[in-house]
């Protein structure tokens, strides 16, 4: 998914407020207990599960909405939530059927049935927000409730990844009488099931989630959480510092960072090897420079990889030379097999054989507020260096930036990658298959090829020869190129445990572990 940087609005939900009816009393056991406060700089998008596929709002909707299935700690296989089970019928991965629950009920009262759970999968499709999941479910072909309890969902092409897809945030299941089926809910309010409920909500300040006495799924319910959003890594480094909050959830500058001192007693600290990536992407609409990939090439032929990540980054990050990160299966390295250091003499050559003049001017975009804006600068800086480029830096808001790239108002930008589950697809099909999330113009009918042959395995070791083929022809198209694969910096207060519990390559927090010690 796309990490904010990268993508809450009301919560749940005092319906009875709004004069509806059966609400259910949140958990008293913790009302007069102290809230665990998290700070993060992520930036939740929608409230709305149709119009996210970010790293800050998804990782909300793991603690507001229920899935059918969902991650547990630990395991790389989704188990039932919100479903007792679900599997594949007829032998050929077209057929996937849930069975939910029969305990189920949201946060106004309703009993959940399968009707809730079609409608929030139809919506998606139909609604299909340029900001919103949609790409993830390309394998759907249809959805349909049979009876209260009975989910069918009908594959156009065999996807064994299907599963992995519905215990995102993609797989959020809301309330058909509060959500329109045909555009998104605007009133910053949330109906879901999850464990926790939305007490209040500030854009871009605050959530306050309380624990639902009424969940029934595979996670628990634990303590009262305010999330703190912060619009600067500086803005968060001055909370954690004055301890405003207990806990950070991400953002910190990378200084900061890599001046921690693991030894001080007086915080607890992990450094996690993260499924998140970033890449520079390019757009290949419209009159964009970039169309040529002789552009592109030279480019990766330029980038310099290890001073961004000792400059920018003071080595909280590692260096990433393929499109699936390590740690994953599949993982290659060719763009450093392709581009084994920067060589402007080569990028020169690239353009000259390629006719192109030089330089080539090209806008760069970037989200204000982050490192990401240091790290342009250093982009730009060895790219005009070589005089074969002059870039112009762009800077929007989030909002902005996120609108901009699908209309193709940048010809290069950067931007982060947060993995939506535990498997190689999750960088393969989103990125570079038939519906790009980055909405960049990249097709090749080779690589979708490829996905689908990936796909029809249920064993996944059997499709790392595949997940290496695409990871090589991106380097030869280069529509994007991979910069640095990011680790994860967990930091609490030594009175808080669970923390470990909020990053561990899925994209979900499990705020329901987080406890006082």
């Amino acid at each position: 998914m796309r990490k904010v940087g990268v993508r809450v609005a009301v919560g749940c939900l005092v319906l009875a407020a709004a004069g509806v009816g059966g609400f259910r009393l949140v958990s008293s056991s913790d009302e007069d207990g102290k809230a665990i406060r998290i700070g993060t700089t992520e930036t939740v998008t929608a409230l709305d599960p149709a119009g996210a596929y970010d790293g800050g709002s998804w990782a909300l909707y793991s603690n507001l909405y229920q899935s059918l299935l969902t991650f547990t700690s630990g395991d790389s296989e989704p188990v039932p939530d919100a479903a007792s089970s679900c599997g594949f019928e007829g032998g050929e991965l077209l057929k996937y059927v849930c069975e939910l629950r029969p305990d189920l009920h949201f946060s106004g009262g309703r009993t959940m049935t399968a009707q809730d759970v079609e409608f929030s999968f139809r919506r998606i499709i139909d609604i299909g927000d340029k900001q919103g999941p949609k790409p993830l479910l390309s394998t759907l072909k249809s959805v349909r409730a049979e009876g209260d309890r009975k989910v069918v969902f009908e594959l156009r092409s065999p996807d064994a990844t299907f599963p992995y897809k519905i215990a995102s945030g993609a797989g959020s299941i809301v309330d058909r009488e509060f959500y329109p089926a045909d555009k998104l809910r605007t009133d910053n309010k949330v109906s879901g099931s999850g464990p926790y409920v939305l007490k209040e909500y500030k854009d871009g300040e605050k959530a306050v989630l309380k624990p639902n006495g009424e969940y029934h799924g595979a996670a628990g319910t634990g303590r009262s959480v305010t999330v703190r959003y912060f619009d600067s890594a500086a803005a968060l480094s001055g909370a954690w510092q004055r301890r405003d909050i207990d806990v950070v959830g991400g953002g910190l500058p990378p200084k900061e960072l890599a001046d921690l001192n693991p030894a001080d007693p007086e915080l607890r600290s992990m450094e996690i090897s993260a499924a998140t990536t970033r890449s520079l992407v390019f757009d290949l609409r419209g009159h964009s420079p970039m169309k040529e990939k002789a552009v592109r090439r030279a480019i990766a032929s330029i980038i310099d990889r290890e001073q961004i990540v000792r400059d920018v980054y003071s080595r909280t990050v590692d260096p990433l030379y393929s499109l699936i990160p390590q740690g994953m299966s599949g993982h290659k390295t060719p763009f450093f097999d392709a581009y084994p250091k920067p060589d402007a003499d080569r990028a020169r050559a690239l353009l000259q054989e390629a006719g192109i003049t030089t330089p080539v001017r090209f806008t760069l975009g970037v989200a204000r507020g982050t490192s990401s804006e240091a790290e342009t600068v250093a982009v730009r800086r060895q790219l005009e260096d070589t005089g074969l480029f002059e870039v112009t830096i762009d800077r929007r808001d989030w909002d902005g930036f996120t609108n901009a790239f699908p209309k193709g108002e940048f010809d290069a930008y950067l931007i982060s990658w947060i993995a939506d589950f535990p498997d190689p697809d999750t960088f393969t099909t989103p990125l570079v298959g038939p519906e790009p999330v980055f909405y960049n113009g990249y097709q090749s009918k080779q690589i979708n090829n490829l996905i689908l042959a990936t796909q029809r395995e249920d064993e996944r070791s059997r499709a790392v020869g595949d997940f290496r083929a695409i990871q090589k022809i991106v380097a030869e198209d280069v529509p994007m190129i991979p910069i640095w694969q990011q680790k994860d910096h967990i930091l609490s207060t030594n009175d808080i445990a669970g923390t470990e519990y909020l990053s561990d390559g899925t994209g979900m927090w499990r705020l329901w572990k987080l406890d006082h010690i």
